[in-house]
């Protein structure tokens, strides 16, 4: 049973996970701060099976394992950062612990949200898991709610819902999107691509400007009522699943 799960050095496992350099996790071990299931796992050269319950059964200096390869997180993301590894200013990584930053293979946004707009982000360091989200042929739907500077004109719907709307800029026209309208100034639009500031382009193109930008929803996947600006929660099978429930 056990050839199902991928095994690791515990060094090499622990390195990876962004505890430390090869070397400083081997202190580490050696020194004891390192338990798995009840005993201090002093052998650094030791393979550990790399199962779902391994962050149940092992500690690093009296702290539950950070979660193996293979996570993936749902984070609120806050206005004025920035969802790169690059730019200058205060990114969506720097929201997360330190080590996080460190792992290989590395944690990445699935997407992006831009600076001046908040909402629901996922975070994931599995590759295949992020272009499959990503990826066109899935059309995961994306939800925004939006504030606008003018009163809508009133055909924004019909507009949006035909499809064939090209954006500047661009040779390709839009896919048909989802608009429900709350109030002059408020509507919620659902997307089922990903371009570059497309919800902002979008109401420019019909002469309109976006004020306020949050996203609450991808696929079936709510941002949860009680996760703060800031904060984020590891993803269950059930949230990622909720995440594919409404594709095509």
């Amino acid at each position: 049973m056990n050839k199902t799960f991928p095994s690791a050095r515990l060094d090499r496992l622990l390195a990876n996970l962004g505890y430390g350099t090869r070397r400083e996790v081997q202190g580490l071990i050696q020194s004891g701060r390192v338990i798995l299931d009840g005993e201090a796992e002093t052998n650094a050269a030791q393979h550990v099976y790399v199962k779902p319950d391994l962050a149940t059964r092992m500690t690093v200096s009296g702290e539950p394992l950070d979660p193996a390869p293979g996570m993936a997180l749902m984070l609120h993301k806050p206005l004025g950062v920035t969802c790169s590894h690059k730019e200058i200013g205060p990114l969506v990584y720097s929201l997360l612990p330190e080590r996080w930053r460190r792992r290989d293979p590395v944690i990445s946004t699935v997407g992006r949200l831009d600076k001046e707009t908040s909402g629901l982000l996922l975070m994931t360091d599995d590759g295949a898991l992020l272009h499959r989200i990503i990826s066109p042929r899935h059309h995961v739907p994306k939800r925004y709610q939006v504030t606008l500077d003018r009163p809508l004109n009133g055909d924004e719907i019909e507009t949006f819902a035909a499809g064939g709307l090209f954006l500047e800029g661009d040779d390709k026209p839009l896919l048909p999107a989802e608009m429900e309208s709350s109030s002059p100034k408020q509507a919620t639009l659902t997307l089922h691509e990903g371009r570059y500031h497309q919800v902002r382009r979008m109401f420019a193109a019909v002469g309109n400007h976006v004020t306020a930008l949050h996203r609450d929803r991808i696929g079936l996947l709510d941002l949860p009522a009680g996760l703060e600006p800031g904060a984020y929660r590891l993803m269950t099978a059930a949230d990622i699943e909720a995440v594919f429930g409404a594709s095509t």
